[in-house]
């Protein structure tokens, strides 16, 4: 049966099912969908959980494995099935039928979290079957003459008040981007007491102190090649007083990205096919700068960038004499295009 996101919770309260397929790409209402799908079944006393992840060449036996092993602490288990943007194939359509052919004798709850299902799939044999048994939750990006009041009724989640301008104002600010600004509005809600109204001014301001200087945007700017972007925000960084792990954090991600997006190409693979075969899987609005950043960086240098940042490691721990901070503007420097003087020395990548 089908039931949007907005519904999901009111169905799960009338009964668990057996069977919850979410589809989609958008990433917020995506967690949220089966965060309610977990919570809802630990209520139910659905204690243990199996995870299978579906990589290439993925041997669909397991999912009739798992599901038929008996549960050594509990009676019923839930099985979350993460397909991404895999493609299922004819064996993970057998695998999914058989599954359906033996939900009668099972107490289990299966949830399938894929991405965008067409049409088509939505007409073969193991949709229509599991479908049957359970519900689906098909998830789309919220359009943007509704994104307004889509936040407004957001921010009531986190104890908030959200005007409606404002709403629209944290719409345009994060671009659309549904996580970006719920989490702009659980700094909100921890910043401000409970129930406080926000205006276009509180968000203004928010989301302009928070963007200004947040490790995301830091990463941003990499990609995209804005040297003198990368260096501001670094600085501004320090100065907030963000922890140097978190930078490297987001840095060091970047670079095993695009490492991998070269070896996808090299194996002729199309630019698209890498983006998506990425985890979590790189958005077309983001893909242009990745683009840009695989034109600039050869994978010689990545692997140099990527040892340095290894090295930097070292110094948080306080085993590399390498200068942190430096040191991770210099990495970022460098990742954007510069030519960062610690990047470039061969002493920051010995071993001391």
């Amino acid at each position: 049966m089908k039931v949007f996101a907005d519904q999901l919770p009111a169905a799960l309260n009338k009964q668990l099912p057996s069977v919850v397929i979410v589809a989609g790409d958008e990433p917020l209402q995506h967690r949220d969908a089966c965060d309610a799908v977990r919570q809802t079944a630990r209520e139910a006393g659905v204690d243990e959980r199996e995870v299978i992840d579906v990589e290439p060449n993925f041997a669909w036996g397991k999912l009739l494995e798992v599901a038929s092993n008996l549960s050594l602490f509990a009676t019923r288990k839930l099985i979350e099935l993460r397909l991404g943007n895999h493609k299922l194939g004819q064996d993970g359509a057998k695998a999914l039928t058989q599954y359906a052919d033996q939900l009668a004798q099972s107490d289990d709850v299966l949830l399938i979290s894929m991405g965008k299902l067409d049409a088509k799939q939505q007409k073969s044999a193991w949709f229509k079957t599991l479908d049957k048994h359970g519900l689906f939750v098909p998830l789309w990006p919220v359009d943007p003459s509704r994104l307004g009041f889509w936040l407004r009724d957001r921010a009531g989640r986190h104890g908030l008040q959200l005007d409606l301008d404002a709403a629209r104002l944290l719409g345009e600010r994060t671009e659309g981007n549904l996580l970006a600004a719920d989490q702009e509005l659980q700094k909100l809600a921890l910043l401000l007491p409970p129930n406080a109204r926000v205006g276009v001014e509180s968000i203004a301001q928010g989301v302009e102190d928070s963007t200004r200087f947040d490790v995301f945007n830091l990463a941003d700017a990499c990609l995209k090649g804005e040297t003198s972007r990368a260096s501001r925000i670094i600085h501004g960084l320090r100065s907030e007083g963000v922890e140097a792990p978190i930078v490297l954090w987001a840095l060091s991600r970047e670079l095993r990205t695009l490492l991998s997006i070269h070896q996808h190409l090299d194996q002729g693979q199309s630019f698209e096919h890498a983006c998506k075969a990425q985890k979590p899987m790189i958005f077309d609005k983001r893909r242009p700068a990745y683009q840009k950043a695989i034109a600039r960086l050869p994978m010689k240098r990545l692997h140099k960038l990527l040892l340095m940042a290894q090295r930097l490691d070292l110094a948080v721990k306080g085993a590399s004499p390498v200068p942190l901070w430096p040191g991770l503007h210099d990495l970022a420097f460098t990742l954007a295009g510069g030519r960062g003087i610690l990047a470039e020395s061969a002493w920051t990548y010995r071993l001391h």
